[in-house]
């Protein structure tokens, strides 16, 4: 009996996919569970794996193109199964044949999740690290395109390449087409670019020629997966909530001299500002739950528990994975895990229940340089704090001027639920933990 391939709900927020790679050609034999092409979702990079076992006699969507969730993609068969009403039937994903450059998204075999259940398939050993990182937008070719000249592995004329090795070589203004693919079929992977890149075998294009292609004035590049659901989720929250912001400047010396007591105590006792400030607005948190809210329409949800998003630019766009009961933890265990959290947010392995869940959500563009900003409520949250740059200040202490480490901050606050006195009062407890760290050690 034929297997549908259908495009699946990957994340809790994801309407449709992006179809970044296939990894199986049309007459290949699938066994169950197999990988059949990488998805981009709204969030990250997954796989769609096989449901079922045959032959993989149509593929119905095109690389690089998108498909609304449940659209059939693809059809697993036995390879004398007359499939032709499978494939009348799908509708306009199926309706044109798809031209060997632009096969179109398909879904992984991971059943769409309740909002923290789902998690990532595994890739093939040698794969895992290609597969997950963003691949390129796809309107920035990541080498000059040359169908006629790729290798044969993809059955279509099209040279096969991990989203990670693309990347690569488009930074390093490598050709793919040179470059010999020791992946499954041929494909060009991680290691065969940094070979090519190591032994100079491979001609590199002008910085100039590929940032501005000849005759070209500019680019346009379609939207990525991701970025159409930070368009979507932020229009829907700068319009309809209304919104007021506070801010703040608070004293850094003692977080400064607490910091380079605990550094001096061994590595595994380091922390950074930003890992005292999540948890400095935990505990500020969990003694203001009113702050720690969401806003559901005809109610609002106050939470018991404590979880910080913290807003982490990628490649494409801005992700916020989760630190869950921050206010619980320790500063040394926030450390670890806002750094391992952000390390996976770049490489696009963020698990849907890794990005999902949080009560209040944290900005920090200090190490950018940025004094003060305004960051955007992420809805249904009630506020977002924005953290600036630490500045060394002349201030007045005891009628005597003296230089101290200061940095601002800035509260959104959604005015359905914040008001500007409850606002205040969460910003003065923050301060007085900020600037009397030590109660922030227990």
């Amino acid at each position: 009996m034929a297997t549908k391939v259908v495009m699946e709900a990957l994340s809790p927020t994801m309407e449709e996919g992006r179809l970044v790679k296939w990894l199986k050609n049309e007459g290949d034999q699938i066994k169950n569970g197999e990988t059949l092409a990488e998805v981009e979702t709204d969030k990250a990079i997954m796989e769609l794996v096989a449901r079922g076992e045959g032959v993989l006699r149509k593929r119905l969507l095109n690389e690089n193109d998108a498909a609304p969730v449940g659209q059939l993609i693809a059809v697993i068969a036995a390879p004398d199964e007359n499939i032709d009403a499978l494939v009348s039937g799908a509708g306009d994903g199926a309706a044109a044949p798809a031209a060997p450059t632009t096969t179109s998204a398909a879904s992984t075999s991971v059943p769409r999740s309740p909002a923290q259940a789902q998690g990532e398939a595994s890739a093939p050993p040698q794969e895992k690290t290609a597969s997950a990182p963003p691949a390129p937008p796809a309107g920035r070719p990541a080498a000059p395109p040359a169908p006629s000249a790729a290798p044969s592995g993809n059955g279509g004329g099209r040279m096969r390449s991990s989203p990670l090795a693309r990347r690569m070589a488009s930074e390093n203004g490598l050709d793919l087409q040179a470059v010999h693919g020791s992946g499954p079929g041929g494909r060009i992977i991680k290691r065969d670019v940094e070979a090519a890149v190591a032994s100079g075998a491979v001609r590199q294009q002008p910085a100039a020629a590929r940032l501005v292609p000849a005759g070209e004035d500019f680019r346009d590049a379609p939207l990525t997966q991701i970025r159409k659901t930070i368009a979507r989720r932020l229009s829907e929250s700068i319009g309809p909530i209304p919104t007021f912001y506070l801010t703040a400047e608070f004293d850094m010396e003692r977080v400064a001299e607490m910091r380079g007591a605990m550094a001096a105590m061994g590595d595994e006792f380091k922390v950074s500002f930003n890992d005292i400030v999540l948890k400095a607005v935990g505990t500020a948190l969990a003694q203001h739950p009113e702050v720690n809210a969401h806003w559901l329409g005809d109610k609002i949800r106050y939470f018991n528990r404590v979880h910080l998003g913290m807003a982490v630019a990628i490649e494409d766009g801005l992700i916020t994975p989760v630190i869950f009961d921050a206010d619980q933890k320790r500063m040394s265990e926030i450390s670890r895990e806002s750094r391992e959290l952000a390390k996976r947010a770049r490489e696009r392995k963020l698990k849907p229940e890794e990005y999902t869940g949080s009560t209040f959500s944290v900005s920090n563009l200090g190490m950018f340089g940025i004094d003060q900003f305004t960051a955007i409520i992420n809805p249904p949250e009630v506020g977002i704090l924005a953290i600036g740059a630490l500045e060394e200040k002349p201030v007045v202490i005891d009628g005597a001027v003296a230089t101290r480490k200061r940095m601002r901050v800035t509260m959104s606050c959604d005015h359905r639920v914040v008001d500007g006195a409850l606002g205040a009062r969460f910003l003065q407890t923050l301060r007085r933990l900020i600037e009397n760290p030590l109660m922030l050690v227990y």
